[in-house]
């Protein structure tokens, strides 16, 4: 995810490819296990002297806030080498020490880029630029295993990781971009960052991540692509945002695709949903309309309802987690968007965290197991 989307994703709730499907009926024994937070923020917003209070207006950390409604999983990004100095293996390595010792899971976000990766935007690190595919391969596996072998020494190996962060076409473009259908160099890389993942620790779950939740052409063309290459994986990611990827009907219908046609559990690792179309600082938000969705007004009810309905929607077809996207990325001066500007930049996503404008938690919010 980025704050500022373009291009086909922009688009897919206009223009969705593939069968709408009905909502599975649920299974009293289907349940969501990986109820996550992709938290990214904080740990810049908590430096800057934010503050989170739970729904009594009590000054808690919001990593509690967040456990008492039901969060078992955070989720980190890592960036190779950011201006900013936050997201960094450092940074991740920091505050996985908190993640860790508050009883929480941990997933581990390989944007393999100093910035934002996502469907529009795969740059290289720059220490990588001029690098070849052979050379990327070696990149991967030595950065993978890095950051990996510095959280296990540590006390803190991660639960899962993903290889790459949304991407629909490729990673560590251009030699790692899908053109002309050859997932050839993207097996490649992708290889290399399983293969590191699991000579640090076996047991750590890999999860290769699209936002392809749009429609089963989209996702059935880059897993099939990648399966073509005999790339391995644990978990199939998806992320579900629900005013660019379409209905949760057919949310469920790709979710239940994915799950039969490779085999592997799925999760959900980005939704969220605005609680206001209030902006609260000087960079517009990202998504502002009054009811982004049908049926889900952008209010505290209408987010938590929202919220609530996209996990009773996976775990009907079958996910097994549901991650929401920067909850406590709340407008906090000094904590941009822009890794390059984090100081000078302003937040597009403050509307659809789960604390408001002041800190304070959405009691109506849950993770729902």
């Amino acid at each position: 995810m980025t704050p500022f989307r373009t291009g086909r994703l922009a688009t897919a709730a206009l223009i969705l490819v593939g069968l709408v499907l009905p909502v599975p009926a649920a299974s009293a024994a289907n349940s969501l296990s990986m109820l996550g937070a992709d938290v990214s923020t904080a740990q810049r917003a908590l430096d800057l002297g934010a503050r989170y209070t739970d729904a009594a207006g009590v000054a808690r950390d919001p990593l509690d806030i967040l456990k008492g409604a039901g969060v078992n999983y955070v989720r980190l990004r890592v960036w190779n080498n950011p201006r900013s100095g936050y997201n960094n293996k450092a940074k991740v390595l920091q505050y996985a020490r908190t993640v860790k010792a508050k009883g929480l899971k941990l997933l581990v976000d390989f944007h393999y880029s100093d910035t934002w990766a996502d469907p529009d935007t795969q740059t290289k690190p720059a220490a990588w630029a001029s690098h070849s595919t052979g050379r990327l391969q070696t990149d991967v596996y030595d950065y993978t295993y890095d950051v990996c072998s510095g959280l296990k020494a540590q006390g803190t190996t991660p639960d899962s990781v993903q290889i790459g962060n949304e991407i629909n076409v490729g990673m560590l473009w251009n030699d790692g971009k899908v053109v002309n259908n050859d997932f050839t160099n993207l097996g490649l890389l992708l290889k290399a960052g399983y293969n590191a993942t699991k000579a640090c620790n076996g047991g750590t779950q890999v999860i290769v991540h699209t936002a392809d939740a749009d429609s089963d052409a989209h996702a059935r063309w880059f897993y099939d692509g990648i399966r073509a290459q005999g790339v391995p994986w644990d978990i199939t990611g998806l992320s579900y945002y629900c005013y660019w990827h379409g209905t949760m009907a057919n949310m469920a219908g790709v979710v239940s695709d994915v799950r039969s046609r490779y085999g592997k559990p799925v999760v959900l690792a980005e939704t969220a949903y605005p609680y206001t179309t209030a902006n609260d600082d000087s960079t517009p938000n990202v998504i502002s309309a009054a009811q982004p969705c049908a049926g889900y007004p952008a209010t505290p009810a209408g987010q938590a309802a929202n919220f609530t309905a996209v996990q009773d929607t996976a775990r009907a077809a079958g996910a097994i987690g549901v991650f929401y996207w920067e909850p406590t990325w709340y407008a906090v001066n000094g904590n941009g968007w822009d890794p390059a500007d984090i100081t000078g930049s302003g937040n597009g996503w403050e509307n659809q965290a789960v604390f408001d404008h002041s800190g304070r938690f959405n009691p109506q919010v849950r993770w729902r197991a």
